[in-house]
């Protein structure tokens, strides 16, 4: 059954064409991911399929019968309204109750359905919080086609891994959905519309098919850099050479793909990089021992030994508030341990990339920012780049290497704060979600970037692709304040997640709060009320801004001033968020 055609549509923000002429169909039970870079029309192209923005030209038909659903990057809902009027509507409690998708929904991106969970204020939850609820909506909503911008931001590996299988046992659901998760769209989807130059290419299979797809159909026509291609042969080896499960998935010829990477060699020469390592580190890089970390009173980690080598690539997973960031601020010096030993190499030249973008003069090119560090940089074993091939690698040409800083995007930034880093040469590299922000190209040449980077490595991300593919060991915190191993990797975390869940699931004992005084009660929740409102007034300017960034794509001084002013906001929200979430505890 097909359920919306879009006939020759087109959409332009002023003269700056998103969509020209597209016209593409949605059937029954599909499930097709979106990819393009930035600022491409990918969401554009979500929202004329949801008819809630009209196309300049074309049309767009759909069955009588179609429900449709759509998770923006807005999460917002009516004043005062609770979680339970959100997601249940006035859906009686019997009903939903005995409804066995509403409570897999619920216990599956909540934990579990309490009635303080339900009736808590949607205004004075995080944005983390916020997002889980909106999409909770759609899935206990009988709709035929739900339509998905980002819903794996703010989720964490192991929700991204729920949402997943979740999604793919709804046969009764059509899916499409906009992601950088590159993991999430091979686990999900059978299709990719590529939005690139105003067209929508589309493929089939999902993130795994349409690297294999799009390398043969450069090879056929030849019309590819040849840069290009060789990015795309060495993700094609690495996806090859990887876990069963990506290569079952594509649906058309293999051999064609074989061929392209007959030779060629592993993403990385691991024996290489760890010698050129060893003699530029030594033999020791950050050593932890019997160390407890502390965020305030609250004790994160406890008793931890943790040995970091030369030359290894760590990658760190865990619940949100178990203390991945602050680990990685401690080893690094930047937060102290509260007992224990902390012992840093003497030769260790360290740079961190946090969650927060430094600030940068507003006045300075893209070039001339990066050059302020260094005008070359090595990357180890020989090679080298000056301050504008790095530039071009991490996605600034030589055109948008003049832009004035003041006109870069929030990603763009990011990318700048990240290029820096790396023209200081340093040797261990410390990145605490690094594909915030980022397409897919952008995150396919970082990864290339940094196969051919010679030091020690650790990196935070919810991003499970970008975590394999560029880790070749992992840990995981849990939440019990320890560090476990996980040779198995991922799938290890997951298993001793659900072991976790399931054992508290089958203890009554309940952890007692301390008891407040009817004074020390009133005024928490005052602060506490205090904080939630200027959260909320935060919000709604954050999404206010987001709505007015499409009505201003060629007005680059708004722009400038819409995404500093986004940026201060988004830091001053993160902050409140943080104390708001440390009164809670």
């Amino acid at each position: 059954m097909n359920l919306i055609n879009l006939e020759s549509v087109s959409k332009a923000f002023d003269i700056r064409p998103l969509l020209d002429g597209v016209s593409l169909g949605v059937n029954e039970n599909e499930r097709i991911g979106i990819v393009g870079r930035n600022g491409g029309g990918k969401s554009t192209l979500l929202k004329i399929i949801a008819q809630t923005l009209e196309p300049d030209s074309g049309r767009v038909s759909r069955a009588n019968t179609v429900k449709v659903g759509i998770l923006s990057q807005a999460d917002t809902a009516a004043p005062g309204a609770s979680v339970r009027e959100v997601v249940l509507g006035d859906i009686p409690v019997h009903e939903w109750a005995s409804n066995s998708r509403i409570r897999e929904v619920l216990t599956g991106l909540f934990g579990g359905y309490s009635d303080e969970l339900l009736d808590r204020d949607f205004h004075s939850l995080s944005g983390g919080e916020r997002r889980r609820v909106n999409l909770a909506k759609l899935l206990v909503d009988d709709l035929n086609l739900i339509l998905l911008d980002e819903p794996t931001n703010h989720l964490d590996v192991e929700g991204v891994a729920w949402l997943a299988e979740h999604l793919k046992r709804r046969s009764d659901l059509s899916v499409i959905v906009i992601t950088h998760d590159r993991w999430f769209l091979d686990e999900v989807a059978d299709a990719i519309w590529e939005v690139v130059d105003g067209k929508v290419l589309e493929y089939e299979g999902g993130y795994s098919a349409f690297v294999l797809s799009k390398a043969e159909r450069s090879r056929q026509a030849s019309v590819e850099e040849n840069k290009r291609n060789m990015l795309i042969r060495k993700e094609l080896a690495w996806l090859r050479r990887g876990a069963p499960a990506r290569t079952a998935k594509p649906k058309f010829r293999i051999e064609a793909a074989n061929t392209l990477i007959a030779n060629e060699p592993p993403p990385r020469n691991e024996a290489d990089l760890l010698s050129f390592a060893a003699n530029r580190l030594g033999n020791t890089v950050y050593e932890l021992h019997q160390a407890s970390i502390n965020a305030g009173d609250l004790e994160l980690l406890d008793s931890i030994y943790w040995n970091i080598g030369p030359g290894d690539r760590i990658g760190i997973v865990g619940v949100n508030g178990a203390g991945k960031t602050t680990l990685m601020r401690a080893i690094s010096g930047d937060h102290a341990i509260s007992a224990g030993k902390l012992v840093t190499g003497v030769t260790v030249k360290r740079a961190f990339l946090s969650q927060h973008l430094e600030e940068l003069d507003p006045t300075w090119r893209v070039l001339e920012a990066v050059e302020k560090v260094a005008t070359r940089v090595e990357l180890g074993n020989g090679k080298e780049l000056s301050a504008s091939q790095l530039c071009e690698r991490l996605g600034f040409n030589k055109d948008q290497q003049w832009t004035p800083v003041r006109d870069l995007s929030g990603g763009e930034r990011r990318r700048l704060q990240l290029t820096r880093l790396l023209m200081d040469s340093p040797n261990v590299l410390l990145l605490d979600e690094p594909t915030n922000d980022f397409d897919v190209e952008t995150l396919t040449a970082l990864e290339d970037l940094l196969d051919s980077f010679a030091g020690t490595l650790i990196v935070i991300s919810h991003d499970r692709y970008f975590l394999e593919r560029v880790c070749d060991t992992f840990i995981g915190l849990v939440g019990d304040k320890s560090i476990r191993d996980l040779p198995r990797g991922i799938e290890e975390y997951l298993a001793l997640r659900r072991n976790k869940s399931n054992s508290e699931n089958t203890s009554s004992k309940k952890p007692e709060k301390k008891q407040l005084s009817i004074v020390e009660e009133k005024a928490l929740k005052k602060e506490i009320a205090r904080l939630e409102k200027q959260m909320e007034r935060r919000d709604e300017r954050i999404a206010q801004i987001k709505s007015e960034l499409d009505l201003h794509a060629t007005d680059y001084t708004k722009l400038a001033e819409l995404n500093t002013e986004l940026e201060n906001l988004q830091k001053e929200y993160a902050a409140l968020e943080e104390e708001w979430l440390l009164l809670n505890v």
